[in-house]
């Protein structure tokens, strides 16, 4: 479960389990994120809540979130993105509705296939020698009629991420992949059509919880 640490203008929260130590907490506001792991390891005072507020922004896996006295916290962005980063997995950037998960802005979702906290990233990815690229061609737009609003991911059992919504699928360049209103997302790590599902999955035997 998420620990959470109140200070006096902002109240920090902080899950574990989402964190792929991308360590832009630490490096940013060390004073506040003082990186020793411990109960006591964030220190929300030790910065005006801007400072903090920029840091949670930065935090690729959404491991870091906060809280304002308002009871406000990160808006969702103006436009849904999921980032296909090289030889890594996916960066979400939305407002996404995960079954069984509270709601949340910002994702690192696996595509190697080896995650032991599917569908989230663990950085099993760099152990396993997992390689793809994060410059895929571009391909064919679909016609949406807005580019924000909810983006629901729902894992299909042992098979891919299945992705609807308004979202723009962008290399780790930034350049734009695709836009769509749903894909299918590879998460067993073996498409030969990455970062889109062909069936590999029911070849190589990947197994996985979803519906």
């Amino acid at each position: 479960m998420p620990s959470s640490y109140e200070g006096r203008d902002i109240t920090i929260h902080f899950d574990g389990r989402r964190c792929i130590h991308a360590r832009r907490c630490v490096l940013g506001q060390p004073e506040v994120f003082t990186a020793d792991g411990g109960k006591g390891w964030i220190v929300p005072d030790a910065a005006n809540a801007d400072a903090v507020i920029e840091v949670a922004h930065n935090c690729p896996s959404g491991a870091i979130t906060y809280t304002l006295p308002d009871g406000t916290g990160e808006a969702p962005p103006r436009v849904n993105t999921i980032r296909i980063t090289e030889n890594g997995p996916y960066m979400v950037h939305a407002q996404i509705e995960l079954d069984g998960e509270p709601p949340r802005t910002r994702a690192v979702l696996c595509r190697c296939g080896a995650s032991k906290r599917k569908p989230f990233c663990d950085n099993a990815h760099i152990a396993s020698g997992f390689a793809a690229t994060g410059q895929p061609e571009q391909r064919e737009d679909a016609v949406i009629e807005a580019r924000d609003g909810p983006l629901t991911v729902t894992p299909q059992k042992n098979g891919p991420l299945k992705v609807s919504g308004n979202m723009e699928l962008i290399a780790g360049s930034g350049r734009r992949v695709k836009l769509a209103n749903e894909v299918w997302l590879c998460r067993c790590g073996h498409s030969a059509n990455k970062p889109f599902c062909d069936s590999s999955h029911k070849r190589e035997g990947f197994e996985a919880e979803g519906v």
